[in-house]
């Protein structure tokens, strides 16, 4: 009996051991797997979300900034002109 006991101590070390390895070996390929997509898309010069973000946001202070210069055109072309002198 101490000889099976002996025997299932040894298979489950086995298959605890071998989770490891397995665990190990899925962790390195995800690792891998997520380098050879970073590398592939840095290739292709997508811009990353914090970089589209920046820009959209420099885009809306520009259309804000420009719909505050319309205003200020037009409250400048609806004044009267003086009369000329002569």
């Amino acid at each position: 009996m101490q000889s099976r006991n002996k025997i299932l101590d040894d298979v489950s070390q086995l298959m605890t051991n071998a989770m490891g390895v397995a665990q190990g070996a899925r962790e390195e390929a995800e690792t891998a797997m997520k380098s050879l997509v970073d590398r592939w898309l840095a290739d292709r010069d997508f811009v990353t979300r914090e970089e589209f973000d920046a820009v959209r946001a420099m885009a809306q202070k520009a259309r804000e900034e420009n719909e505050a210069l319309k205003v200020r055109l037009d409250a400048l072309e609806a004044k009267p002109k003086p009369a000329a002198k002569k």
